[in-house]
């Protein structure tokens, strides 16, 4: 995970995504587990989001990943979400007897900017040059 470029962007995000399934249901077991990662891998690919690490717990998951910014955070929440609930419950039916409601994951999220080089500190330091200096002169952040 570095810089990326698009046709538009150049961008250097890099986001940290949990969520749980429905009810908070202890339902990945480690086949699941694993099958739920792969599915991760191949929507990722297929919308060109970057992992670079991620986890399946018992009842919640964890991402690292970078994405272009032409998506949101909710966007790439949503694709994720969605696309693997169908294929989950295509490839194990059973697990529609534990999630009553028909739905695999929760509705909320949390998710967290991650910054190498900019962190917190950097950017209201760069604010609050800001608001002294004048337009000609122009702060560099990197």
């Amino acid at each position: 995970m570095g810089i990326k470029r698009t046709s538009h962007a150049v961008y250097d995000t890099k986001y940290h995504l949990v969520w749980v399934p429905k009810y908070r249901k202890n339902i990945f077991t480690e086949k699941l587990a694993k099958r739920v990662k792969e599915m991760f891998q191949e929507i990722s690919q297929q919308y060109d989001f970057e992992i670079d690490i991620q986890e399946v717990m018992s009842d919640h998951v964890h991402l690292f990943l970078s994405f272009p910014p032409r998506y949101s955070i909710s966007q790439v929440v949503q694709i994720l979400k969605c696309q693997s609930a169908s294929k989950v419950f295509k490839e194990f039916p059973l697990i529609k007897r534990e999630l009553w409601g028909g739905e695999l994951w929760n509705d909320g999220y949390f998710a967290r900017t991650v910054g190498d080089k900019v962190t917190a500190d950097v950017i209201r330091k760069y604010i609050k040059y800001q608001q002294h200096e004048t337009k000609s002169k122009q702060l560099k952040l990197f």
